[in-house]
């Protein structure tokens, strides 16, 4: 059995004052064959402790069914950082924010339209006990008391930005004491009254997150826990990006003078992120920080950390590396090689699905008088496809969709008539009905829910109504895409015709593994699937204009690559790149 606690200002393990100097890597944003790897070279940059989230949605998609296994195998991730003689944070669910998807909570909550989220509302409590019973157990032999890598848990995370329910909290306390949870148990919050006074739990170590101006946070945290070791859960030391935007990138030397700041007061330190990753599939998240704002979070989730998205060290790595080695003496190592990188060159499309010919291969209708969200229809991710009809003839009016998440193409009689997105209010839509009435299709993309702030009852596809001037729209068929299976797909010869969404089919052969970045010249906006795999979403609005493949996703001999492209291509063909 070991022990760690703390006593004053410091933390013990065994009753040896240890320091804490930790980095994120999310196991859910980085393939099984990669971690050891991430894992070795944060070990080798001075760092004695791995931190990760844990996502609900990840391992609990539907209701009561549960996937511990592949890239959700957290017990295998822990059990390698233990190899390796590496501590390990866990900062559990409900809700973890790391501009994941939902913030981690899954879809299938946002069924109940009564759903109260993150507070003392039992419907939401007896969800979250159930996947504590499923999850709990799986940690437990691996917590530090047990002898385990595991040397402390979070309760809830950055909840002072979101509430200040006590009694919520203090649920999650007990309910993780109850379930053998007896290593140390901490919340973290931002370095503010406000988020103090919300987010702090009786009994409970307080950390706090911030990026810069240590001293300040550090202070405002000793007002509240004056005789406790201070650490900073959260360095910021670099940012994720939303489409539309530039790359956001932070400095070498900015970040380690700010880490030297905080190791010459004897601060604990957790990097967000030593390592990225990938968003990949659809679980990326998005930022809706007002009730009109809505800016959805790109695939990469490089997060300017010290390796990369591809998992290299950076000139951040290295500098933060000589910081460290000013406080504790660091041992001379060598680090992995380099993943191998292959760039397998250009790849021709040569086949083609459209949607709309698809549709009923891939999906199952549904009817109704009003169209329905995702949730409703036990959605999670991915796309909807709404169809109905309009009498006419009638004069030109204005086509509204009523409170739209995400974003939507609307088609006319098989025409592309307009886009619609929830973050642009000021795209408007009319047209006159012609005497034959007209066909109104829309497909609406999830583009992701909020993750973060108080709009997170985020229903995805439309969510009110389809109005057609003053007058509500009913007659609803729909079509649930989440995109999942594809194999009903039928694929004819490409067509030069490219007015509506369509499936792209290439094919190529790889000999060597390694791994590769994709480039697409030409395509507007979708999603990728390598041999089935859903890599996620490209968008020519940047700031991402590549995608990171790791080798693993490979196969030797023949590999498929799926494209799913909204708007059409000028290019049907895709590059690989080293």
């Amino acid at each position: 059995m070991n022990t760690f606690q703390y006593s004053g200002a410091d933390f013990y393990y065994n009753d040896q004052p240890m320091q804490i100097l930790s980095g994120a890597i999310h196991y859910f944003r980085t393939v099984p064959e990669h971690w050891q790897d991430r894992l070795m070279k944060l070990k080798y940059c001075g760092l004695n402790t791995v931190e990760t989230y844990i996502p609900w949605n990840f391992h609990e998609p539907k209701k009561g069914q549960f996937n511990f296994e592949g890239m959700a195998d957290l017990v295998r991730f822990i059990e390698l950082a233990g190899e390796l003689k590496l501590h390990v944070i866990v900062r559990p669910s409900p809700y973890i924010c790391a501009e994941w998807e939902f913030g981690g909570l899954p879809a299938w909550l946002l069924e109940d339209s009564d759903m109260r989220l993150r507070c003392y509302h039992k419907p939401f409590l007896d969800h979250v006990d159930d996947y504590y019973d499923e999850l709990l157990p799986r940690l437990k032999p691996l917590l530090c008391t047990n002898g385990g890598p595991i040397i402390a848990l979070q309760i809830e995370n950055e909840y002072g930005s979101y509430g200040n329910d006590k009694p919520y909290l203090n649920h999650l306390k007990h309910a993780m004491i109850s379930r053998g949870m007896d290593v140390l148990l901490f919340t973290s919050d931002g370095p503010e009254d406000a988020m103090l006074q919300g987010g702090m739990v009786d009994g409970v170590l307080a950390t706090v997150n911030f990026g810069s101006r240590p001293k300040e946070a550090f202070d405002k945290l000793r007002e509240y826990q004056p005789d406790a070791p201070i650490m900073c859960m959260e360095f910021w030391n670099g940012w994720f990006d939303h489409w539309h935007e530039e790359h956001h990138t932070r400095s070498a030397k900015d970040v380690a003078e700010v880490l030297d700041e905080m190791l010459a007061m004897n601060a604990s330190v957790n990097f967000y992120m030593f390592h990225g990753g990938t968003n990949f599939g659809f679980y990326n998240g998005a930022n809706g920080h007002t009730e009109d704002s809505y800016e959805p979070t790109v695939t990469s989730y490089d997060y300017d950390g010290l390796l990369n998205e591809y998992g290299e060290p950076t000139e951040k790595y290295f500098a933060v590396r000589e910081v460290i080695s000013k406080y504790i003496e660091l041992e001379d190592c060598e680090l992995p090689a380099p993943m191998l990188k292959k760039a397998y060159g250009r790849i021709d499309m040569v086949e083609q699905a459209s949607l709309t010919d698809n549709l009923d291969r891939i999906s199952t209708p549904v009817h109704c008088a009003y169209p329905e969200t995702m949730e409703k229809l036990g959605q999670d991710y991915g796309f909807i496809h709404y169809r109905t009809f309009i009498s006419g003839p009638r004069p030109k009016d204005e086509f509204f969709i009523q409170d739209l998440h995400d974003r939507a193409l609307v088609y006319l009689n098989g025409q592309l008539a307009g886009v619609m997105d929830r973050s642009d209010a000021s795209t408007r839509l009319e047209f006159e009905v012609p005497t034959g009435g007209m066909q109104v299709d829309i497909l609406v993309e999830n583009l992701g829910r909020v993750n973060y702030g108080p709009y997170m009852s985020d229903r995805k596809g439309i969510t009110e109504g389809v109005r057609y001037g003053r007058q509500f729209l009913s007659g609803w068929t729909m079509h649930t895409l989440p995109l999942t299976n594809l194999s009903g797909l039928s694929f004819d010869t490409i067509s030069n015709q490219q007015t509506e969404p369509s499936f792209y089919r290439g094919k190529w052969m790889v000999e060597e593994l390694g791994d590769t970045i994709l480039h697409l010249p030409g395509w507007t906006k979708g999603v990728v699937f390598i041999n089935g795999f859903n890599v996620g979403r490209y968008w020519n609005v940047g700031p991402q204009e590549t995608m990171y493949v790791p080798g693993p996703l490979l196969k030797q001999g023949e590999n498929e690559i799926i494209i799913f492209e909204l708007e059409g291509t000028t290019d049907r063909a895709v590059t690989f790149l080293d």
